[in-house]
């Protein structure tokens, strides 16, 4: 790897476009929770999107499993979509798959509602919640749309590294949950098992929740220690290695009493049928995931290899995407490549100078390397 660069985090709210100004309109608006006043808007730059290179949202980039589409084409009719779902068959599917009880997982609206739920069915006004920054925009989005009161801790700087004492010592008796990616987004770096055990036994009056969206690239999984914690949750999503990010499905699983209280806390039909058939579907064969993820990982190093080639200082990554310093020039080499139809995401609102780049095929990263050489 380059030489170390000093990676420094940002403290301003994550605001990724500006809020519309407003108008000395005198019409009088009905007043919103306070809780919803101060929280800054996120908006992500999902437009203009299509016939471009997708590296910007670490969704997989070569589309969906064959057989989903497959399966959905052959079998779906119209009266699937004329009744509300059922989840009975997707439940036992998943949870065969998982190697849990269909009593300890329930089907979310990706990872985005199982974090909700978690929220809803354990954090009143006021109460403490842990959050990393930077990390996924939704823990902090859904915790301060409860009201709750945010506590962040900073990835180390310099190398970005998952803060396990800095955590340790900001866990109390007060603190009601612990949100943590692993591996993170954006940095790609991740903790271990025995890590989130001492987190587990210091956080013991609180929920942890381990969002492991991009496991599938880092082997590394605390799942089979949900019935060892009771204050263990874990999520998965359907969205990354999968290729079905549009269908917006996931689960959350932790132990039975725990999932008892949090499907009770969840609409009843959150998960639309075709993403729960999909779901059912994509896990049958493990040949399209198993392909895919070897394609990434030898990709990465790919990546990895061209960014120290062009001196670019990087973060060791464990997830299916690459963190690297553009300096001053972020935004610039965003933009340049957008241009050149291939999207890139800017990181530098949160750390400065920092922009994130999703591995896709050998092929996609050997374009993106070509073009980058040329405008850097």
């Amino acid at each position: 790897m380059p030489a170390p660069w000093r990676f420094v985090l940002s403290t301003k709210p994550i605001i990724e476009t500006e809020p519309e100004s407003r108008t000395d309109s005198e019409t009088k608006i009905l007043a919103p929770r306070e809780a919803v006043v101060r929280m800054a808007p996120y908006h992500p730059p999902t437009g203009g999107r299509r016939n471009k290179l997708r590296l910007d949202f670490n969704e997989n980039t070569v589309g969906a499993p064959p057989h989903v589409l497959d399966f959905i084409k052959r079998y779906l009719t119209a009266a699937d979509l004329s009744i509300y779902p059922e989840y009975d068959h997707a439940l036992e599917d998943l949870s065969r798959h998982f190697g849990t009880c269909i009593d300890e997982l329930t089907l979310t609206n990706g990872t985005d509602e199982a974090i909700q739920l978690l929220i809803n069915t354990y954090i009143d006004d006021r109460e403490e919640v842990l959050v990393l920054r930077p990390s996924y925009a939704m823990y902090r989005f859904y915790a301060q749309l409860a009201g709750a009161v945010v506590d962040e801790i900073d990835y180390r700087p310099g190398t970005l590294a998952f803060p396990f004492e800095e955590l340790l010592d900001r866990i109390t008796p007060s603190t009601r949950a612990v949100l943590i990616s692993n591996p993170n987004n954006p940095t790609g770096t991740g903790t271990g098992i025995r890590q989130i055990e001492e987190i587990l036994k210091k956080a013991e009056n609180a929920a942890l929740l381990v969002d492991e969206a991009y496991y599938e690239f880092s082997g590394v999984t605390v799942l089979p220690l949900i019935r060892e914690h009771a204050n263990l949750f874990v999520s998965r999503t359907f969205s990354k290695t999968y290729g079905m990010a549009a269908m917006r499905c996931g689960c959350l699983f932790s132990q039975a009493a725990n999932m008892a209280y949090t499907r009770k806390a969840q609409s009843p039909y959150s998960v639309n049928a075709l993403a729960a058939m999909a779901a059912r579907i994509a896990v049958q064969d493990q040949t399209f995931v198993e392909e895919y993820v070897l394609e990434v990982l030898t990709a990465r190093e790919l990546l990895c290899v061209g960014l120290e080639h062009l001196k670019i200082p990087y973060v060791e990554s464990q997830a299916n995407f690459v963190l690297f310093q553009a300096g001053d020039r972020a935004i610039e080499i965003r933009d340049q490549l957008r241009e050149r139809g291939i999207l890139i995401r800017d990181r530098s609102y949160e750390i400065p100078g920092c922009v994130r780049v999703t591995v896709g095929t050998r092929d996609q990263i050997r374009r993106f390397l070509d073009e980058l050489e040329q405008i850097w």
